[in-house]
């Protein structure tokens, strides 16, 4: 249809459209060929997922189509039993009626892609139920072209995931055959959606690109790769997550209390690998403790000096436990060859002895091989944070951290300064910050001070019926030595100490009751100046669900993405809108919103297929253009100027 004599109308339609990203972003598309100018119309869609469409609708702004793409035999692989009464097979008029009864330039499918992720094991793959989902590419794609065999889409584009091209291979194989009898040629290539439309997030997909020979003599031309963003500009345009203003979707998914603590370990920009750096026993992480978050009193006991900065001045007993009289030494290199040692990739190793594991010895080495573009690492993301200033991987369907679904280093963790300490793990050589009196919360520290006990008593009590150990001249107070005793004799607190009483010495106040007045010197052990705060009542059971605010070691909030960051982020939405999915769940949405492609990625190969149909449409055969051609090493094949190759 020209709608006048500068503007030509591409019209598109959507197999396995999903909640419709792929087709929102084609509406977006832009091509323009001297004079002429394309503007993109969607004609519909189908998916078998009534969710789904119902999206589609919303964000498309055209009505899509509930159909069941499966052959009979492929439906009972896949669901192990007969189809309902009434189920019957889609056929190429379903296909017609889908689309208004027009006829598409273009059409782009994405296909179901779980058979062939990284995700399934290779034993599954093979299973009936998934060679039955994966046959489904192969049956659409026949549905479509006997649908308009008559009359042929110019342009056909399928997407999926990179492992199609060697674990579907023999599929792929098929499906090129398929179209080569309908007079068209394929190329394979594979590329990524966030160089594609600018994205926040890094996203390899498959693409299989099949043009009319008859129809388009044109080269087709390869979309302009762009720079990926950090996720910190995206996230930091939407409001804080749980904010009501962004909407149900904008909330934070409820975890497992050891999953957060977990979290709160992985280092921003890493993974669950993080975590084997520190010391699990019996699955129960070890080596931390809660204390409140505050410097100790005194000249910095326990305190490590910085290696550029001066020490402080050193007195007769200089101890940790009495003053800053510790330093962070970068110089590593005597351990290098001691126990736990890992050689550097560019590095000799050491004799080899009888015995040599990791803790007799450096029999271990850093491999730069393992990179995250590795086929054995792909599309992971287990227990993932991600940086605030770097871009996310791959928008899965994974539903918790453990599952896939990745999380953020986040900055903003704004809160009630007055509970802002809970769980905060402060490492050995920082200050903490100030004790509360909440019960129940408060910091971990990472104490490595070991047996203390056995070698100077510090800060040792001394039990009522045993003797007491040597009393030395150095010891001035209970960090000096064995200088306290458990005294069962309760005496200052008996009844006849009314005034000690009176004072309040120690007390707290309950939750429901007014404070005493405040004087100068309140003090936690000379009046009632501390509170039963019930809102913090013990740390919370191990598979406990909730919404924690745990700080991280290096200062932010490491938590899961929102539903609503996840669809930001593959740009179904502008950061500063709100999105309406069909339904209440989260699952059901991130499941949807991992599927879909980004509109900004597909707005950015329409362009490209938009002037490639401007240029035949012109009888133009050649366009001088910077942009590489797609897929080099068939260029040929794609020329009118070549004779025709089966590829």
């Amino acid at each position: 249809m020209i709608t006048s004599s500068r503007i030509r109308e591409i019209t598109h339609f959507h197999l396995f459209c999903g909640l419709g990203g792929g087709a929102k972003g084609f509406n977006r598309g832009q091509a323009r060929v001297g004079s002429l100018e394309a503007k993109f119309r969607c004609i519909g869609g189908v998916d078998v997922d009534e969710a789904s469409i119902k999206d589609f609708g919303r964000l498309v702004g055209v009505a899509g189509t509930v159909l069941d793409l499966f052959s009979r035999e492929q439906y009972v692989d896949f669901h192990g039993h007969e189809p309902p009464i009434g189920w019957r097979e889609a056929t190429p008029e379903d296909i017609r009626r889908a689309a208004g009864g027009e006829r598409p330039n273009i059409v782009f499918l994405s296909a179901p892609c779980k058979g062939f992720s990284g995700l399934l094991s290779e034993k599954r793959s093979k299973t009936g139920k998934y060679q039955a989902l994966n046959q489904l590419m192969m049956r659409g794609i026949w549905l479509m072209l006997e649908a308009w065999k008559n009359d042929p889409p110019e342009l056909i584009i399928s997407e999926n995931v990179p492992r199609i091209a060697n674990r579907g291979k023999p599929l792929v194989d098929q499906i090129a055959a398929l179209l080569r009898s309908y007079v068209y040629t394929t190329v394979e290539t594979t590329h990524d959606c966030g160089e594609l439309g600018g994205l926040a997030q890094s996203r390899k997909r498959w693409l299989m690109v099949a043009r009319h020979r008859e129809k388009v003599p044109p080269f087709l031309y390869e979309p302009e790769k762009r720079t990926l963003k950090a996720v910190g500009d995206i996230l930091g345009r939407m409001p804080v997550p749980g904010d009501l203003r962004g909407g149900p979707m904008h909330r934070i998914p409820s975890l497992h209390w050891k999953t957060w603590v977990r979290l709160a370990f992985v280092e921003a920009g890493g993974d669950w690998r993080s975590l084997s750096k520190l010391r699990v026993e019996d699955g129960k992480l070890q080596d931390y403790l809660l204390m409140p978050e505050t410097r100790w009193e005194g000249a910095g006991r326990l305190g490590v000096t910085s290696w550029e900065e001066p020490s402080g001045t050193i007195s007769g007993a200089s101890r940790p436990e009495n003053g800053r009289y510790s330093v962070a030494d970068p110089r590593m290199e005597g351990l290098r060859h001691g126990p736990y040692g890992v050689c550097p990739w560019d590095f000799n190793a050491r004799t080899i002895s009888g015995e040599s594991f990791p803790s007799n010895g450096n029999f271990s080495v850093a491999d730069p091989r393992m990179n995250s573009d590795s086929e054995a690492n792909r599309h992971k993301n287990v227990f993932r944070v991600i940086s605030y200033s770097d871009a996310a991987g791959t928008i899965s369907g994974g539903h918790g951290p453990s599952s896939g679904g990745q999380c953020v280093a986040d900055p903003r963790h704004h809160g009630p300064a007055k509970h802002s300490n809970e769980f905060r793990v402060v490492p050995w050589g920082q200050n903490s910050c100030a004790i509360t009196g909440a019960h129940g919360s408060g910091q971990c520290i990472a104490d490595p001070r070991p047996q203390w006990e056995n070698r100077y008593g510090n800060l040792h009590v001394a039990d009522w019926q045993e003797p007491s150990k040597t009393v030395i001249a150095g010891g001035k107070g209970v960090q000096g030595g064995w200088l306290s005793v458990a005294d069962p004799r309760p005496n200052c607190l008996s009844e006849d100490r009314e005034a000690y009483l009176t004072g309040g010495h120690y007390g707290v106040v309950p939750w429901g009751s007014p404070s005493r007045a405040i004087p100068g010197f309140a003090k936690n052990n000379n009046g009632p100046w501390s509170v039963a705060d019930p809102r913090l009542d013990s740390i919370p059971a191990q598979d406990e669900k909730l919404v924690a605010v745990i700080r991280a070691l290096d200062g932010t909030w490491h938590r899961p993405f929102t539903t609503m960051e996840l669809a930001a982020l593959q740009s179904l939405m502008d950061p500063e809108e709100t999105l309406e999915l069909d339904g209440l769940s989260d699952s059901a949405w991130r499941e949807r919103i991992g599927n879909a492609v980004p509109p900004e990625a597909a707005a950015a190969i329409a362009g490209v297929m938009g002037t490639t149909l401007l240029l035949a449409w012109s009888g133009e055969t050649f366009m001088l253009s910077s942009m590489p051609i797609w897929v080099k090493p068939v260029a040929v094949a794609l020329s009118v100027q070549q004779p025709e190759v089966e590829v």
